[in-house]
């Protein structure tokens, strides 16, 4: 009895700490400019924030070898790899040889190609089979594939959303990375989605938008609309009790911003904060 006691004060104890900033990890693309003028100086200063995980894909430019032996001595691990929605369609064998080269354990594919901002469910549709093929693959070979939404998959489609259709059509091969500001742009609740799907989401990306923007649907927004978490409209304290509650696997900070540098201390910060 008293041990049965003690395992659940532990988990009791274990469910209510914060996310630590050691736990949040960082999307690369944040840190885009940078990374064009010193790679080497790049990883050090994510490395300096206390950042461990990263979600990337490429090498800028350097040999496989040689970008790894700098994520080793970053002590970086790449969790998660990018990957083209044309090449899942024609080569998917191509995002499982990159996610080993990184050792990741997932493929995110961040956009489906459609017309202009005109996304329809002929586009879903033929995103459901592209992502159940190469999703298959992937899982094959021990990879998860999910997909990033940017707003234009919430349009209506027979009572619910496109996003809705294309959720249940591939159950068995996708999951998704949920980027909150990209939910809350088009008109969406952050937590609300993922207490809908609270199984189909094990990525999230955390960026906050500022108050007063303009939403949309067609996947489009001033990337200076990103500020430091917590100080946006998106609810990020709400969304990470959520998104703690349903599991999600792994977090990045993704600020596309010109500002990126400066914000994202005070975002790992302001994370740290949360109770």
């Amino acid at each position: 009895m008293r041990t049965k006691l003690l395992m659940i004060m532990c988990f009791v104890l274990i469910a209510a700490m914060p996310v630590l900033a050691q736990d949040i990890g960082l999307q690369l693309y944040s840190l885009r400019n940078e990374f064009k003028i010193d790679v080497p100086g790049t990883l050090s200063k994510v490395k300096q924030w206390g950042i461990k995980e990263i979600e990337g894909g490429g090498t800028y430019g350097l040999p496989q070898e040689e970008f790894d032996k700098m994520l080793k001595q970053n002590n970086l691990k790449v969790v998660s790899v990018g990957a083209e929605f044309d090449k899942l369609a024609t080569n998917p064998q191509e995002a499982v040889d990159n996610a080993k080269a990184f050792g990741a354990k997932y493929v995110v594919c961040f956009w489906i190609p459609h017309n202009g901002d005109n996304f329809t469910i002929e586009d879903t549709k033929k995103a459901v089979d592209v992502f159940n093929r190469a999703g298959a693959l992937l899982k094959k070979n021990g990879i998860t594939l999910c997909y990033h939404p940017h707003g234009y998959e919430f349009r209506p489609y027979e009572g619910g959303t496109l996003f809705d259709y294309l959720v249940k059509h591939t159950d068995k091969n996708l999951n998704f990375e949920m980027d909150v500001f990209w939910v809350k742009h088009p008109g969406q609740d952050p937590v609300a989605l993922l207490n809908k799907y609270p199984k189909r989401f094990e990525l999230m990306h955390l960026k906050d938008r500022a108050h007063g923007t303009p939403g949309n649907q067609n996947g489009h927004a001033d990337v200076e609309t990103n500020v430091v978490l917590g100080q946006g409209d998106v609810g990020i304290e709400e969304v990470m009790k959520a998104a703690k509650k349903i599991g999600i696997k792994y977090y990045f900070i993704e600020d596309e911003s010109s500002h990126a540098v400066q914000q994202i201390p005070q975002s790992l910060a302001y994370l740290k904060s949360l109770k």
